[in-house]
């Protein structure tokens, strides 16, 4: 049945305060609007920079401002994790819980009839008494989170999740390979046990009473590739889960929303110099900071393959650009055929460029999608675990990719096991592992891109918001 203008909703949105949430927030609110559904975004305005461009449909999208209060500890005018180390998010998340009361103001006065959020466990708490439908809408992998499904367990700083624990997923996790391997991989999920914001609630706490306390669960994600994670999940907390499918901003035959964003003339006219899939380009997200040794063995294990690259990473710590950071001599010796930015860069469009051959990512959940949805060949540097867990879903799962090795003793890479990763998915041999990813990840490109396929799990996803409460 079509929808009628008396069932158009007004939705609205309050992301955690970083990039790769409030951006796929976002991309759900241009995938609702498009369809008639009205939305208050919540939101710092220091991130409206980031945002405003990609809001394609101003006249149904509107942005609330949210003054970030300030906590001892966090650098000055601190409103984004973009502005900080990863070491001080459980600062940002203070604040972040500080913003209640104007959050609170702001649905009471704009009355919608449903509230998506995601760290802000006690949004249920203010929604059930207005009427409010309220979704816990979750921007990671639904294997990231089913890896620590706990919801019965009460993790709490006198009572930390153990490295035991989490060496056994929870009884009945779906997967033998999206799994963690080894004492240091165990130990990236440790800060589950950390105090996360305000009244020492632990991070795992504030996860388990988002979901639990929530009228539903929202995933951006879809059943092709998560299902059994899904239906694990849905298991786990006695909830239907909502799949939005991969919510990608993309411009290609499958979005049923366009961006009028072009590739920046700079980058455009760099790349447009190489031949069709030849160039490397890497990048790690807005918020991940590599050591210094590190930068240096990626950049020298890119160079010694010797194809045109392009490198877009934040300046290591320790260093104030990344230009200081290279190893001697190195932009001398790649001047003709490589680029490294230590700024943003329009990484759905880069990977939309004819000679982009190989992708070199973080694999966070939004640059899983972006790789999954686009032709580069794929290699994996994940290094949270969350990442570590998508990118066993990409190389031992899914077959589409290959996961850089890194040395037991330390869980460094070197510029060795760089070089060979690319060289494996860009020098395609009969029989080899650049043939059978390739393979692979042509057959799930496919179908994450036929057209429809987007816009059946939007059209599904809305009439469970519509209808699906009961």
């Amino acid at each position: 049945m079509a929808e009628t203008q008396s069932s158009k909703l007004h939705i609205a949105m309050f992301p955690w305060f970083a990039a790769g949430h409030m951006t796929p927030f976002l991309h759900i609110s241009n995938e609702l609007a498009a369809r008639g559904h009205k939305i208050t975004f919540l939101l710092p305005s220091k991130a409206l920079p980031l945002l405003q461009n990609l809001n394609l449909h101003p006249n149904l999208i509107s942005f609330h401002f949210l003054t970030v209060p300030h906590v001892s500890g966090l650098p000055p005018a601190t409103e984004t994790a973009s502005d900080i180390p990863i070491s001080l998010t459980p600062l940002l998340a203070s604040a972040f819980d500080m913003t209640r009361q104007q959050v609170a103001e702001i649905l009471c006065s704009a009355c919608p009839d449903v509230v998506f959020y995601d760290f802000a466990y006690w949004v249920p708490e203010i929604a059930a008494p207005l009427r409010i439908k309220s979704v816990s809408f979750t921007v990671v992998s639904a294997a990231s989170i089913a890896v620590i499904a706990y919801p019965r367990r009460r993790v709490t700083v006198d009572d930390p999740i153990t490295e035991e624990e989490l060496r056994k997923p929870p009884p009945g996790y779906p997967s033998s390979t999206v799994v963690l391997r080894g004492c240091r991989e165990e130990r990236s999920l440790l800060f589950l046990s950390m105090p996360f914001g305000e009244g020492g609630i632990t991070f795992h706490e504030r996860l388990m009473t988002s979901y639990r306390n929530s009228d539903a669960i929202a995933i951006r994600t879809c059943e092709e590739i998560e299902g059994n994670f899904c239906s694990y999940l849905a298991k786990q907390f006695q909830k239907k889960l909502l799949l939005t499918g991969p919510l990608m901003a993309i411009p290609n035959k499958t979005t049923t929303t366009t961006t009028t964003s072009c590739l920046d003339e700079k980058w455009e006219k760099w790349l447009d110099q190489f031949e069709p899939k030849t160039v490397i380009f890497c990048a790690f997200g807005s918020q991940l900071t590599l050591e210094k040794d590190q930068l240096q063995e990626l950049v020298l294990g890119i160079e010694q393959t010797r194809l045109p690259f392009l490198v877009a990473l934040k300046p290591p710590t320790g260093s104030s650009s990344i230009e200081e950071a290279l190893p001697e001599g190195f932009e001398e010796r790649v001047r003709e055929r490589g680029a490294v930015y230590g700024g943003w860069v329009q990484q759905p469009l880069i990977l939309k460029h004819p000679s982009v051959g190989c992708f070199v990512s973080h694999c966070g959940f939004g640059s899983m999608w972006e790789s999954l949805m686009s032709e580069p060949q794929i290699v994996l540097i994940p290094s949270l675990g969350d990442q570590i867990l998508n990118a066993r879903l990409l190389a031992q799962e899914l077959q589409v990719g290959v996961e850089v090795k890194k040395r037991e003793e330390d869980g460094k890479f070197t510029s060795q096991s760089v070089r060979e990763a690319i060289e494996s998915v860009m020098l395609v041999e009969a029989g080899g592992v650049g043939e059978m990813v390739k393979k692979n990840h042509k057959k799930w490109n496919h179908i994450l891109t036929n057209p429809g396929f987007m816009d059946a799990y939007i059209h599904n996803f809305v009439n469970d918001l519509q209808n699906g409460w009961t």
